[in-house]
């Protein structure tokens, strides 16, 4: 049995429109109505047909859905519920996509006190945007975060979490607040470094930007990837989740200033035990299936 039979999906970038290409091959009888606030995407999206209806205003989009996905950036989700707030049926369960919960949830429960709201972060993504930029098996494998508040029903959480699986991803359950600091250690800390090491190598006046993508090595290009993420939601994810990422970043500045020490002093004992024990951590998450194992991160060379 299906967990929704109508689906609306607000905001139709990367993430919203794999989510339907990823519906429409796992669930294909399911309805599904899209909406983004950009005409030219929402005339993109009609184009490359993932979706039944594309509608031209949210309260079209949600009027007869059951489960309503908000993928657009965490600091437009306040705006978004506000306009579907008349629309939304009252049955429908709201949920969304957004790497940070807390804020998410607070914004959702103060239009709908008494509706259904099951938040949701499938950590799963590319360095790509847009309505072209989705794929059906963007989740498979990957995890999904699901925040119910405390009062959710459980029958609700289950129907959510169920749609999720059938998507490809594995769910856990997760308090909003707990999700956003372990996501500030392993997402937001790591996207800030990123830019902030690509910025750093634009601004050096004695290194030319044809240097530096002509000699570019693995590690660097690697940052380029992260960096090359969507300016607007990330900008969004840092503001909404300010209180997490700062106190992760504090405690990042502490063991880099210990590095420098270490570094200074010729401490190759210090260098040592650290590395020994970041390599497990990479090994642990190829052995969990997160990553690829293979040269390169599996690259294929020309």
């Amino acid at each position: 049995m299906l967990p929704f039979a109508r689906v609306s999906i607000i905001g139709l970038g990367l993430i919203g429109s794999s989510i339907a290409h990823a519906v429409r091959a796992t669930m294909p009888t399911v309805a599904l109505v899209g909406h983004d606030a950009d005409p030219i995407v929402r005339a993109r999206a009609r184009e490359l047909g993932f979706c039944d209806d594309i509608a031209d205003s949210v309260g079209a989009a949600v009027t007869d859905a059951d489960l309503v996905v908000l993928c657009v950036p965490v600091g437009a989700i306040a705006k978004v519920v506000g306009e579907l707030a008349a629309d939304l049926p009252q049955d429908a369960i709201l949920s969304d996509v957004g790497s940070s919960k807390a804020g998410v949830l607070a914004a959702m429960r103060e239009h709908f006190p008494d509706r259904q709201i099951v938040p949701a972060h499938p950590v799963a993504g590319t360095e790509f945007s847009g309505p072209d930029a989705g794929f059906a098996t963007l989740f498979k494998g990957r995890w999904c975060i699901l925040t119910p508040p405390g009062d959710a029903d459980p029958a609700a959480v289950v129907r959510v979490s169920t749609f999720w699986e059938r998507l490809g991803a594995q769910v856990e359950i997760m308090d909003a607040k707990h999700h956003d600091l372990v996501l500030a250690v392993t997402s937001h800390l790591p996207h800030l470094i990123a830019y902030t090491i690509v910025g750093t190598a634009s601004d050096l006046e004695e290194v030319t930007q044809s240097e530096v993508i002509k000699y570019s090595a693995g590690g660097f290009r690697d940052f380029t990837r992260i960096a090359a993420s969507d300016p607007t939601m990330w900008r969004d994810v840092f503001l909404s989740n300010k209180d997490a990422v700062l106190e992760m970043l504090q405690r990042f500045t502490e063991d880099l200033t210990a590095l420098q020490r270490a570094i200074r002093w010729g401490d190759g004992d210090t260098l040592f035990e650290l590395f020994t024990r970041t390599r497990a951590v990479r090994r642990s998450i190829v052995e969990q299936g997160q990553d690829d194992g293979s040269a390169d991160f599996g690259r294929a060379h020309k």
